[in-house]
């Protein structure tokens, strides 16, 4: 079964408080995201490869530490996951960027796929999925089985800023092998499938839509 990381780091948790409130602005929660996923991404980064660097300092030659930045790729869950790629890309600027586009089909309420695009060499990336909300699970579920199917990455972890007990559940039965990181677990679902108390539709606040 797969680990749940809380990050309880106080500014983490300080920052996400403020993006909760309703009378928080579209600017300021979005630049409130992108402060608060830097921070998760220095604890998400923390078991990462490193590898040798030779470098000058003004003293001498030296052979210093650097992330393996080339091996690693970010894939946002669209729309609501770009919110957190410059934040993310702040700390690891070598990332490479892959998207997934997902609907939920009115009928079968099943994600149905509508874009993907990856970058090269996806077998011998780690990659990390992100997504603001982790609600039902069906959605994050849908994208971390394509990229399995499509590209067989090394490893996947997910990241989302909200994880509701039903969507950890979900992801859990669903692919045991991908540690999920958040900010928080909220109580549970309501009746349209979002998280309460929450922080209401992650996407409309970043971008300022209906």
């Amino acid at each position: 079964m797969s680990t749940v990381h809380l990050i309880d780091h106080p500014l983490v948790q300080h920052k996400l408080t403020l993006m909760r409130r309703k009378e928080a602005s579209t600017n300021s929660f979005r630049r409130m995201l992108g402060e608060l996923s830097t921070l998760m991404a220095y604890e998400i980064t923390r078991d990462f490869p490193l590898q040798d660097l030779e470098i000058e300092t003004p003293m001498e030659k030296m052979v210093g530490k650097v992330i393996d930045g080339k091996k690693l790729a970010l894939v946002s869950i669209l729309r609501a996951g770009n919110g957190f790629l410059d934040g993310m890309l702040n700390v690891v600027p070598g990332a490479r960027i892959g998207h997934i586009g997902l609907y939920r089909d009115p009928e079968t309420l099943q994600p149905v796929e509508y874009y993907f695009k990856m970058p090269d060499n996806m077998g011998e990336r780690d990659v990390i999925v992100v997504d603001p909300m982790l609600a039902t699970g069906n959605s994050a579920a849908a994208a971390v089985q394509q990229l399995k199917d499509k590209c067989q990455p090394k490893s996947i972890k997910f990241m989302c800023l909200l994880a509701a007990p039903e969507g950890i559940k979900t992801m859990q039965a669903a692919h045991p092998d991908v540690d999920i990181y958040t900010a928080a677990v909220d109580r549970q679902l309501n009746d349209h499938g979002y998280i309460l108390p929450g922080l209401g539709d992650a996407g409309d606040r970043i971008f300022g839509t209906k």
